[in-house]
Order: structure tokens, then sequence, then C-alpha cells
């Protein structure tokens, strides 16, 4: 074949795992001959729609077959894949569609107010509805989906098929288009300290060599059956999980969202291998009524991203013979950096393990970022280099340009140290990121939707601990002189402007903010002023 890239991937497994069960999405299985052949059929229909090499075709929908037939079929035409989270609201749908220069958008059938009034005034000229037999007519959209459109703009006029009709219309065999690894082959978006999210830009080759990875430090094998719980929206839950297993042949179970009883349920029926989360996903299952008595033998990995696993939680799991491997990255490292292998999950207790096997990450020295690595236990910050790194922003070349050393490191913005055995600590977050349940919000953009607000004189977004998520926002307010301002009126006005999990779960007003001697809020003085939400 031509293409290098990832789309070519089902094409190549196909002669080799031809009848074996690639996805399971509930009661629908699809071998890897049939997943194959749909997803170069979804090709052909979309080259006939005028979807061409460097293209951007966006996906809004949760955990479905038809996400990987998509991307796939972007793949199989040299197009970009851009997957949107579904629990965004309109007018960050509309950004993220209007950034990218998506040609078409592909939903899910409940989410279609939320993909009519994100794409209004974009460049989406069609959108491919995939049809839920769960989905009533006119049922409610999540997350603002029903609220109005951006200012400025209108319904969109793009054209409306519906998935499986476009896909029938495609011819066979699969295009083969010439792609290179170092051609683009994904834009995830991650929000930025400025307010507005960037595109991270993957390559075929950033993907293949992650895949390559976790091939190497977690064993995958072609008998591996991967339980996908987690959105693969998030880069964690699809390029360390599902294309992973894909491209060694496993099987991959697709689960549209997240629940306990169900996630049990789905190990012991499929004897899943591998599931990954957040440590509240994995404290929402061992205190479950249902963990005692299922069936959890066929479990043998189990990768935890986002915080540190709690030792209340790793203890429940060593009781049931199960150890975690706690790892870290970035969408910007697609996404893997560091992994804690399991066997060292108590010795190195609280480390983010060692660098990946073809990723190189470093402490810089504080003193001098671009000097090179800190002696042991110095604190710096946390630079990483490698095929899995990506070279560039979407359209950002001054966030590009900052974002590397003079000698090719990428800067995480995290501050962290390595102990004399090399395993890696997290210490800080450089960029004040909060990780709620797995999501990343990044305080300056919460910041200044609460800015719009007349009443508001300034506002600092922190993370507070929470005994569920992890961590959730809280809004520190000053008012404006003479001004009012209630806490339910702070969240109504955010509410279909962010999505919900950017919303400050608590507000705390001040009549004033300390500050350093340049003027910048001391936010680790703001932690301070009152204790952690749920207490």
């Amino acid at each position: 074949m031509e293409n290098l890239g990832i789309g070519s991937w089902l094409q190549r497994r196909r002669p080799k795992s031809g009848t074996k069960a690639a996805v399971i999405a509930g009661t629908r299985e699809l071998s890897y001959e049939a997943f194959a052949r749909r997803a170069a059929r979804l090709a052909n229909a979309l080259r006939d729609r005028g979807v061409a090499k460097g293209d951007r075709v966006a996906y809004l929908g949760e955990n479905d077959p038809s996400f990987l037939e998509t991307l796939f079929a972007a793949g199989l035409l040299g197009a970009v894949f851009v997957p949107l989270n579904t629990r965004l609201a309109p007018p960050e749908i509309q950004f993220q569609l209007q950034d990218s220069g998506a040609v078409l958008l592909v939903h899910a059938a409940a989410l279609a107010g939320l993909a009519e009034r994100g794409s209004a005034g974009t460049a989406v000229r069609g959108r491919v509805v995939v049809a839920d037999d769960a989905t009533a007519a006119g049922a409610a959209v999540p997350d603002g989906g029903g609220a109005a459109p951006a200012s400025g703009a209108s319904a969109s006029a793009a054209s409306v098929e519906e998935f499986e009709a476009v896909l029938a219309s495609g011819a066979e065999p699969a295009p083969d288009v010439p792609v290179g690894l170092d051609d683009p082959a994904m834009i995830l978006y991650t929000s930025g300290t400025t307010g507005n999210p960037k595109g991270a830009l993957l390559t075929h080759a950033n993907i293949t060599w992650n895949c390559i990875n976790v091939l190497v430090d977690f064993d995958f094998s072609s008998a591996d059956v991967a339980l996908m719980i987690s959105p693969m929206f998030h880069v964690a839950s699809l390029d360390m999980g599902v294309l992973p297993t894909l491209l060694k042949g496993g099987t991959v179970v697709l689960e549209p969202r997240f629940d306990p009883r169900r996630t049990l349920e789905l190990i012991q029926q499929h004897r899943a291998t591998t599931i990954s989360g957040v440590p509240t996903t994995y404290q929402m299952l061992c205190e479950h009524p249902d963990w005692d008595s299922t069936d959890l033998s066929s479990l043998n990995k189990l990768t935890c991203g986002g915080s540190a696993v709690p030792m209340r939680v790793l203890e429940a799991y060593e009781q049931r013979g199960l150890r975690f491997s706690n790892g870290y990255g970035m969408t910007e490292t697609a996404p893997g950096a560091t992994t804690l292998p399991a066997a060292r999950s108590r010795d190195k207790a609280g480390s983010s393990g060692l660098p990946h096997f073809f990723t190189d990450v470093r402490v810089a020295d504080p003193l001098d970022p671009e000097a090179g690595q800190a002696p042991p236990g110095t604190v710096g910050e946390i630079q990483i280099k490698g095929p899995n790194v990506i070279d560039q922003y979407w359209n950002r070349p001054e966030a590009t340009a900052d974002s590397y050393t003079a000698d090719g490191w990428f800067k995480s913005g995290d501050m962290g140290y390595k102990d004399p055995d090399g395993f890696v600590f997290i210490s800080d977050r450089l960029k004040d990121m909060i990780i709620s349940g797995g999501e990343n919000i990044y305080p300056a953009e919460v910041e200044q939707a609460i800015a719009e607000l007349d009443a508001v004189g300034s506002v600092a977004v922190i993370g507070v601990p929470d005994e569920k998520w992890g961590e959730v926002p809280r809004a520190v307010v000053l008012l404006r002189e003479g001004a009012r301002l209630t806490e339910d009126q702070l969240r109504a006005h955010l509410d279909g402007r962010l999505a919900r999990y950017k919303i400050p779960k608590s507000v705390v007003f001040v009549d004033e903010m300390p500050r350093t001697a340049s003027g910048k809020i001391r936010k680790a003085d703001l932690r301070k002023l009152a204790p952690a939400t749920g207490q």
C-alpha cells in the first residue's frame, strides 16, 4: 500500500485477523474483515462527497464503532480526524470547528442540537448523523446542546445525511492515497492558559510511535480484550488503549459511558484483560456492591492517569490480586510520556514512573531551563522528546515556538523531579491546570468567562480537593464596589457557555485579592481561604 498511516491499519490487519472480533459494542460485533470493509466503503463515500487529503473531518459522539470507522476512513483518504468532546457547550464546539476548518461533521443523533448549533457559521458543509436506537425523537441534548447559537451565528445550512446510508453508498476496494508518517493524522484540542484551546497536531508517526511504546511497555498481545470505559475523544483512551489493541489484533469492547455496575458486568462477560481510567473510575468500581462477587481473574493490565491512585484504592485492588500501571503524559505527547510498572506501584508509590521506551524525559535545571538535566531530587520543569511528541500546534506558530527549547525538547509546563533511580515525580503544575475526574480544566478559560459579568472586579479559579473527583474548580471573586452577585447567578451565567465540569463547584467572595508586587494574584494564598468542597 502507498498509505503508511494509521488509516491503512485495518486493511493491513484484515488478511491476518479476518474473522476475529475487532470491535464489540453492546449486541454488535464486527470482525476485522467487516470492520475493514466498512471503513473502506465509508472512505470512498466521503471522497465522493468531496473530502480530500488534508481536509479535516470532525466527530462528535460517545464511544461507538462509527467513531473508529470515521477515523480510519479519514486516514485512508489522508484527511485529518478531529474528535470533539461531547461535554462542551455550543460556543466551544463552534470554536474548534472554526479553528480546525472542518468540512464534515459526523455526530450522534442524540447530539443533533449541539452539532447544529456548534457548526453554525463554520466551514462545515455536511453533517452525517449516526442513528441511535435508544434516542427518542426530540431527546434533550446534554451540556448546553439546546442553548442558542454563539453570537453572530445562525442555524447551520450544511446538508444532513444518515451515517449508514452514506456508508452503503461507498464502493470497494479501499482507496490507496499516498500518506506518509509525517503527514497530519489528528487535531486534538487542549485548553491553553490564554483561554482559547489549541489544536495539537498529531502526525501518523506520533501515533504509531506512541502505540509502539504501549506495546513494548504494557506487553500487549493479540489475545487482549480492551474494555474502553473512557471516552475515545480523549487521547489517552484512543491512543493508549484502542489503537494499540487494534494494531496488535486484539478485541476492543466499547461502552458509550462509564457505569460501575455495567463495567463489572462487562469485565466478567467478555473476559476483559485490560481497562484504563482515572482514580475516580477505579474508586467507584471497588466501592460498588458487585465488586466482591465479580470475576476479575481475566484482568492483567490496569492503567491509570490523571493523578496518583489513593492508597485505599490501591489496597482494594491488591486484595483482588490486581496492580496498577500509573502514568504521565499529555495530548502533545500522543499522550504517553512515562509509565510506572505495576510491580513498582508500592516501592515507588507517588511516582509517574520511567520514560516510555522510545521517549526521553528530563527535568530542566530550574536556574537555567535551557542548560539540560537537573540533579536527582531537584525540582524543575518536565521536558519531553521523542517521535511521539508533536512538532506544532494547528495554526499557532507563536504557541509552537514558545513550547520548545532551543535543542528541541517540549516544555510540558509541569514541575517535578527524578529520584536517583530515574523515576519521575510530578510535584506541581506550572500552568495551574485542574484535573477533575480525568478532565483537564484550565483556570484562564473559566476566569475569562466569569470576568464577562459586570459585577466582577477580579477573579481567580483554583482547584480544591474533592473526595469523588480528585479536585474540582472553585472561583474566588472580588466584586466591584457596590456590586452584587450570588453564587447561583454566577453559575447561571456560565451554564451554556462552558462545559458543566468546568463550572466552579463553589464560589468564595473576598474583600481583597492577595497579589504579588507585580500585581499577579497569589493562588497559593487563595487555596487557604476555605476548606475543600464536600467538607
